[in-house]
């Protein structure tokens, strides 16, 4: 696998673009470049799609709207998202919102409506303005384009209280043919295991079915975007979407067999950079968290005592104060539900300066704290609980808990 530049339009046969359609307020001194509020990403042929969706039971009207499409139609060419107006909580309004949209999209580019998947992110409870999507879709078909840097103008349009964009893409050989997966999201806050909120577009120049592109992410969603905890609400407009297209000409990928295993490595690369670029940048954050738990009965019982200390608020809050207090990654584990032994269990952190013990054997110990707060200072810092119990492990990615993240949202309609 080759790591490469780009995002959405990195696989033969997209192209994308960001345009500014007014859901944003323009602060003082920015330009509407800076601040594009709508993306679309487009197909040359029709693709083959798969997605994910929140376990929210509010359910936003394009979540409702892009699940009919993935489960019925099971074939698109065109996405279209905004950003500021999340369109849930709207009623029989937001889906015809997505109805209109979708018509607006297919007239112009000649396709039917439910080849449309339509993306919306930012506030609860507003209604999708639609002089504003007409306005948007127009200037956006004009902009399209497939270069890296239409991919990432894209990503960018896509973004809401996120600091930085977040774009992946690699290349794999299957079948003798040189396959990309590119993509982009957005996620920064309002984020929780069984999905978070996030969008998240990944495209493909694979050839393969629904079916089996279904069962890909269906199987790395659970390690990566499940893994991810910010602020422990998990939104109402998780979505992931893939699609494939099928002009990288390899043989289609129709069955659980080696190629399938190829492209579903490359995707569980793609999606866990993703998840831990948003973590990374959790609202107001100053480092990415990442727990491992090793030596657990289960992957199950791991994944659980990895959420439960990732999702601490004490521990998080911890992180950001660079204090190496193992009694609360203990506590957290305790809580979790998961039966182990307290006195088998080693704590450790690690960062790029360097690894320290911190409990053996469930008793706390005595360490340089020096040392331990330079580890804890870093931009990314690991947590490592081995509970002795068996061989499973599982790794959950957070962030800390800073005083900009009530900032953030204290104020975020305003």
């Amino acid at each position: 696998m080759e790591i490469i530049k780009g995002g959405v339009t990195a696989a033969s046969g997209f192209k994308a673009a960001g345009a500014y359609a007014g859901f944003k307020k323009l602060k003082d001194n920015q330009f509407k470049e800076e601040i594009n509020d709508m993306a679309m990403v487009v197909s040359d042929k029709p693709c083959n799609i798969a997605g994910t969706f929140t376990t929210n039971v509010v359910k936003a009207a394009p979540v409702q709207w892009d699940m009919d499409v993935v489960y019925n139609n099971k074939v698109a060419k065109a996405v279209v998202v905004n950003s500021g107006i999340a369109n849930a909580a709207t009623g029989a309004e937001g889906m015809k919102a997505c109805d209109d949209t979708a018509k607006i999209v297919a007239d112009a580019f000649g396709i039917d409506k439910k080849e449309v998947l339509i993306g919306s992110t930012g506030v609860i409870g507003y209604e999708i303005p639609m002089e504003k999507i007409d306005k948007g879709v127009g200037l956006l078909k004009e902009k399209l384009s497939d270069t890296i840097e239409a991919g990432t103008i894209a990503s960018k349009a896509i973004m809401t209280t996120d600091t930085v964009n977040k774009e992946v893409a690699v290349k794999v050989i299957i079948d003798g043919k040189e396959v990309t997966i590119g993509g982009m999201c957005k996620g920064s806050g309002m984020i929780h295991p069984n999905m978070c909120t996030m969008l998240c577009y990944i495209t493909t120049d694979a050839n393969i079915t629904s079916e089996m592109l279904q069962k890909a992410l269906s199987s790395v969603v659970p390690d990566t975007f499940n893994m991810v905890s910010v602020d422990g609400d998990t939104s109402t407009n998780d979505t992931v979407l893939v699609l494939a297209n099928g002009e990288a000409g390899n043989k289609a990928i129709d069955s659980e067999n080696d190629d399938y295993k190829t492209f579903a490595e490359a995707l569980l690369y793609v999606c866990t950079e993703f998840s831990k670029k948003m973590a990374g940048d959790g609202e107001g954050a100053t480092a990415l968290f990442e727990v491992t738990v090793k030596g657990a009965k289960s992957k199950d019982e791991a994944k659980v005592l990895a959420k439960s200390v990732v999702s601490s608020s004490l521990v998080k809050a911890m992180i950001y104060g660079h204090d190496a207090n193992s009694g609360r990654i203990l506590c957290a584990l305790g809580y979790s539900g998961v039966k182990f032994d307290p006195e088998k269990v080693d704590l450790f952190f690690e960062s790029k300066v360097g690894k320290i013990q911190i409990a053996k054997d469930g008793k706390v110990l005595s360490i340089d704290e020096d040392f331990a707060t330079k580890i804890l200072s870093e931009e990314a810092v690991t947590a490592i609980c081995d509970m002795k119990m068996g061989e499973a492990e599982a790794t959950a990615w957070g962030c800390d808990l800073t005083y900009d993240y009530v900032k953030i949202n204290g104020d975020y309609r305003s």
